[in-house]
């Protein structure tokens, strides 16, 4: 009996240490979708976008706030002339040569006729944002993507898009050196050949030698009204490579290309559906996964989806959330 006891003991401490830690507090404006972290560098404050009100965003002392809204980065809209420009998604913050820039998407849900735009301010303040329009990504139904949920990646100086969303997933252009505008014919690097290929949001992260392709895969949205099979709802995976333009496996060695992707994150306690995320090297806390989810003490609906993070380990090779 003494070790049948010792041996369930075990089994429930392994349990706990393969668990996931629960997201990293949050307090102010915390519900969000798709949401974008960055930090200014004149004074380390942090700007968090999201989905909804023509890109809303807030800002807070640190990544677990208090969030203030300070309103929608574009009000007026975008100037891309597409069904969905005064429905703009999934926005992507990045420092480039000063300036900050935020890539969105201009789209209606479950359509291909999308286009990626690009808003440019020297401080991220309020009323402070130049809509660039087009940057040259853009999709209709003769295209085997869907030109949303953009990330814009810097290697060394040498930018490059990560892009897509279902069809035929996710997809990478090389930029300019100003990163407004693409120089290239798309290429594929990741895809799920099964099922409806529900791989999207993809976000480009470098550790050591390795480039890291975090993507979100599963059932995004509509938990309120109708809940996806158990494990087909929203999960965060990871793929990695030596080279940010290809080749990405993962834990496995299978190819990103053919349906690998190893799970960083995904439903545990009262977190439910996972994902949008990206990866925001902390000054004090180091890498750290940020995302949305939903607190199932809360409810389902997508209005009520959360601000989540995790700092991430990455000392295995792969990336841990704790």
């Amino acid at each position: 009996m003494r070790v049948l006891i010792f041996a369930v003991i075990l089994d429930l401490i392994a349990g706990y240490a393969h668990g996931y830690a629960n997201p990293g507090a949050c307090s102010g404006a915390c519900n969000v979708h798709d949401p974008s972290l960055i930090r200014r560098s004149s004074d380390g404050k942090y700007f968090r976008f999201s989905t909804g009100n023509k890109i809303s965003y807030a800002s807070s002392s640190s990544i677990a706030g208090p969030w203030t809204v300070i309103g929608s980065m574009l009000p007026s809209g975008s100037s891309i002339d597409l069904v969905g420009k005064d429905d703009l998604w999934a926005p992507d913050a990045q420092l480039v040569n000063g300036e900050y820039h935020v890539y969105y998407s201009v789209s209606s849900f479950g359509s291909q006729s999308s286009a990626i735009g690009l808003a440019t301010s020297k401080t991220m303040e309020a009323n402070s944002w130049t809509d660039k329009g087009r940057v040259g990504v853009a999709s209709d139904s003769s295209k085997n993507y869907n030109a949303i949920d953009a990330n814009l990646f810097n290697d060394n100086g040498a930018y490059y898009l990560n892009f897509g969303s279902f069809w035929n997933d996710i997809f990478q252009v090389t930029m300019n050196s100003a990163a407004t505008k693409s120089t290239s014919a798309s290429s594929n690097i990741a895809f799920q050949p099964s099922g409806t290929h529900a791989e999207e949001g993809p976000y480009m992260f470098k550790s050591g030698n390795y480039y890291y392709l975090f993507y979100s895969s599963g059932v995004c949205c509509g938990y309120d009204t109708s809940r996806p099979a158990s494990g087909e709802e929203y999960k965060i995976k990871v793929c990695r490579s030596t080279s940010p333009t290809g080749g990405f496996v993962d834990k496995n060695g299978v190819a990103c290309t053919n349906g690998g992707g190893t799970v960083v994150l995904e439903s545990h306690d009262s977190v439910y559906g996972p994902g949008g995320q990206g990866v925001f090297d902390d000054p004090n806390l180091g890498p750290v996964l940020y995302y949305h989810y939903v607190d199932t003490t809360i409810g389902y609906a997508d209005g009520q989806k959360r601000f989540g993070w995790n700092k991430l380990d990455f000392s295995s090779g792969w990336p841990v959330a704790k």
